[in-house]
Order: C-alpha cells, then structure tokens, then sequence
C-alpha cells in the first residue's frame, strides 16, 4: 500500500512539472513535427506498460485524470501542454491511446523535461 501511495505521489509531481517548465518558457519554443506513441506516463514509467495490448489500461486511466504523453522513436517523452491555464490536453491525445501520432506544434524544454504545445495531430502509421 505504501509503495502505491508513493508511486503515485512520485507520479503525481511529475504531472505537474509540464506547467511549470511552460511557465518558464512562456514565449518560446521551436515548431516541430514528431511522431511517436501515445503513452499513459504513470505505467510506461512504473510498470514499463504499453503497446496495443495496454490500450483498454491506459484509457481508463486517462479518463481518471493520468497523463498520456508522445513517446517518441528515440525515447524521448513529450508532456502534452496548453498555453492556457487548466487546459489539459488528454482528451485531444485519447483517441489514439497507445497508437501512433503525427503531431505538429510548439517544442520547449525545461529541467530536461520536453513539452509540445500540439498545434495538430493526427494518426500515424
């Protein structure tokens, strides 16, 4: 039970890292397109979960409130954000949970933390 609790705790701050790292770089960033998984962060980070296999899993987890993000051919994860306050960006990801996307917009970089402001997006094959 500890362990869970931690986990989630752990899991939980690192949620909240992607509005700080934009507040910081309000403003900037670089245009990009990338393609990549769409990732349910808290077991891809855990529990090394995810893959088609893993889609019912991370769905029901992002509709109760876990980050997807982009994983990227390179191991690179991308923490979806919005310039505007409260405006979290699951539900432009969740339909392509654990599939691949083709994501264009706003790249910037705090504390080794990679965000995308996602101007469009759309399934890759």
């Amino acid at each position: 039970m500890l362990k869970r609790l931690l986990a989630t705790t752990a899991a939980l701050a690192l949620f909240a890292l992607p509005l700080r790292a934009q507040a910081a770089a309000a403003g900037g960033g670089d245009q990009v397109t990338l393609t990549g998984q769409v990732i349910d962060v808290n077991c891809y980070s855990t529990h090394q979960l995810s893959g088609a296999q893993h889609k019912n899993c991370a769905t029901a987890c992002a509709n109760k409130g876990v980050s997807l993000a982009i994983l990227t051919n390179d191991g690179t994860i991308y923490m979806a954000v919005s310039s505007k306050p409260a405006d979290p960006q699951n539900s432009r990801l969740l339909a392509f949970a654990e599939g691949k996307v083709k994501v264009t917009g706003t790249h910037r970089m705090a504390s080794g933390l990679h965000t995308i402001e996602i101007a469009t997006i759309e399934a890759a094959s």
